[in-house]
């Protein structure tokens, strides 16, 4: 977690003494699996400075926004022309999970809602609505519990999964709930009896809903072979989803009701509803029938010529434009970058085995192109890695210091050991890049 403040034209007295009383004010009872605030480190110019604390993350998500919390309510915007913004990684991992947590809920909403008001203009009936609505949710609920099934054998599933698997299971259970109404309802105004009619519905409409279910479920199973955890976990859930979808209550509740859940437009035996010959749909899919080969010919290049833009895709997705708001991590980061060197906000971190080679390590990395800075820690405390990060010991108002040397005369240090019985058992150092290196 790093806190930034920032004034332009430079800091001043009061300003130093602000930023002194907030970390002693942090210390003096830092959230569960926080250190310490250390700093304050001062920029080059004067105008910035920072201070970091360590955030041991678990995967408990209330660590995090505990910690980040806390410190945004003792330090951010103090006023007066002093910026003061929380970031760091603790800081994006902090707005990215609120930001999951308020979207949920809303997606849910929202994709509920528009399936709502299709099956409203479909049917045009106020009671039929409720049927696949219900048989959807029911799925959506039974896809959750198979996610928290698949959780328990090692699947990952992160709020990714969880965000996009409720609307994939209401997008699949809602085509597929049509296809069968759809045939449902022709067949009724051909049997007095609603069962027969029900059966030669799912006879004739079942091998559509398997093929249908069946590509998407193939599609899924292509991202079950991602590197990413989170992708692949997404690709398990995913199918186990749709198969939900498919196998609803629909067909079930559709016996039970009759036709009056159709009211006011009840379809009866006898009857045929509005002429064939003036549907629009049954003029197109007579129109479709008659020239399939130039049609899914004309509709597969058409597909390739929309697919062309992929050639331009850019994967170049940074921290900073994950989120569609403006969120304080994000300001923050802007903070660091006008005053100190890029990767002070997330600086590159490489793990030594052996700490005996971290001194060589450390050195090679030194002489790259575009490395301000580097310091080298052991485990006795918590690695301080980006380049401007103070060494002084948290618990004492630590002096106020400068930024580190030029990238010519890199800095490395070292902490002590966490006792005398034997060499620590790893090491790590860490580098910054000047403003406008290429990473």
């Amino acid at each position: 977690m790093v806190i930034a403040y920032r004034r332009e034209g430079g800091l001043s007295g009061d300003d130093r003494r602000i930023i002194e009383a907030d970390r002693l004010a942090f210390n003096r009872g830092p959230p569960a699996e926080t250190s310490p605030l250390t700093g304050p480190v001062l920029s080059r110019a004067g105008s910035a400075a920072l201070m970091q604390a360590t955030v041991t993350f678990s995967g408990d998500d209330d660590v995090v926004l505990d910690a980040v919390q806390a410190a945004r309510r003792e330090v951010s915007d103090p006023g007066g022309g002093l910026q003061a913004k929380v970031s760091g990684p603790a800081g994006f991992q902090a707005d990215a999970i609120a930001a999951g947590q308020s979207i949920n809920g809303t997606l849910l909403a929202a994709t509920a809602g528009l399936v709502f008001l299709l099956l409203l203009l479909i049917y045009r009936s106020p009671i039929f609505w409720a049927l696949p609505l219900l048989t959807v949710g029911a799925a959506e609920l039974s896809s959750r519990a198979l996610g928290y099934s698949l959780s328990a054998l090692g699947v990952t599933i992160n709020g990714q999964t969880a965000g996009i698997l409720p609307v994939l299971v209401f997008g699949a259970g809602t085509d597929y709930a049509l296809l069968l109404v759809a045939r449902y309802r022709e067949e009724l105004r051909l049997h007095d009896d609603r069962h027969v009619a029900l059966a030669r519905a799912l006879r004739t409409a079942g091998p559509a809903i398997l093929a249908s279910g069946l590509t998407v479920v193939a599609a899924l199973l292509c991202l079950t072979v991602a590197d990413v955890d989170g992708t692949a976990g997404l690709g398990d859930a995913g199918v186990a989803g749709v198969a939900v979808a498919m196998l609803t209550l629909l067909p079930a509740l559709l016996a039970i009701t009759g036709r009056w859940i159709f009211w006011p437009f009840i379809p009866r035996a006898g009857t045929t509803g509005q002429p064939q010959a003036r549907r629009p749909w049954r003029r197109l899919g007579a129109a479709l029938a008659r020239r399939p080969r130039a049609i899914w010919a004309t509709a597969s290049a058409l597909l390739a010529v929309l697919a062309l833009g992929l050639t331009g895709l850019d994967d170049d997705l940074t921290r900073a434009n994950a989120f569609r708001g403006d969120v304080e991590s994000v300001q923050g980061q802007q903070l660091l970058t006008r005053s100190f060197p890029a990767g002070t906000n997330a600086p590159t971190e490489i793990v030594v085995p052996d700490p005996r080679r971290a001194p060589a390590v450390a050195d090679a990395v030194a002489d790259v192109r575009g490395v301000v800075g580097v310091q080298q820690s052991t485990e006795a405390r918590p690695v301080c890695c980006s380049t401007p990060c103070s060494t002084a010991t948290p618990t004492r108002p630590p002096p106020w210091s400068s930024s580190p040397p030029s990238a010519r005369t890199p800095s490395v240090q070292e902490a002590p050991a966490r006792s005398s019985a034997g060499p620590p058992r790893s090491s790590a150092t860490c580098a910054s890049r000047p403003p406008g290196t290429p990473a």
